[in-house]
């Protein structure tokens, strides 16, 4: 480790300890985790609990270069509207969705959408593993392209896409609430390596 990559490590512990806002997030996305896995929910007290801690964080914080309260709202309905069409299509819960809003409020719009993207490639690292693990590999591959081609269809014909529609059987299902937890830690983390 040289010593940027040291200085990088530091600053992400200094991070931790001193931006109440980053460490608040890490704290409500580790809770949501737990209860994703150990109950298959994400109570609405923790997305909306903290959604509106985060609020209250952008109007009490010192503002600048865009952390107000349009900056945590545009970071909300972004965070809302990138995960909404993955519940329309019966592929995430409410949960998901509203956790993944909230964590949109605490990161502004730009934090946001890079989020996102390591949150989609968290959950899809954790699909292969768990299709590896319990040897449904080819199955889910199956499942993922019968799906797909089944969405584009239904939207070339003009009908509302349904991914239950599919004949294929589940392989079976991930607490996705994780895979937002990973994915946002690991941007944070990322984020703070950048920066430097």
């Amino acid at each position: 480790m040289d010593f940027t990559e040291f200085r990088a490590a530091a600053e992400l512990v200094g991070m931790l300890l001193t931006d109440l806002r980053s460490l608040t997030l890490l704290l409500l996305l580790l809770a949501a985790a737990i209860c994703d896995l150990r109950t298959r929910r994400i109570p609405n007290l923790l997305t909306f609990g903290g959604t509106a801690l985060a609020l209250l964080y952008s109007l009490a914080a010192p503002q600048h270069h865009g952390s107000g309260p349009l900056w945590a709202l545009g970071g909300l309905g972004l965070g809302l509207g990138l995960m909404l069409p993955l519940y329309l299509l019966r592929a995430m819960g409410a949960g998901d969705v509203k956790l993944m809003a909230m964590a949109g409020a605490f990161l502004g719009p730009d934090g946001t959408w890079q989020a996102v993207i390591f949150v989609f490639i968290t959950g899809g690292m954790a699909a292969m593993a768990y299709a590896l693990w319990h040897r449904v590999a080819g199955k889910l591959l199956r499942n993922t392209l019968q799906t797909t081609e089944l969405l584009f269809v239904t939207v070339a014909a003009g009908i509302r896409p349904d991914a239950r529609a599919s004949s294929a059987q589940s392989v079976g299902s991930l607490p996705y609430g994780v895979s937002i937890a990973l994915g946002t830690t690991a941007f944070l983390v990322a984020r703070q390596f950048t920066w430097v």
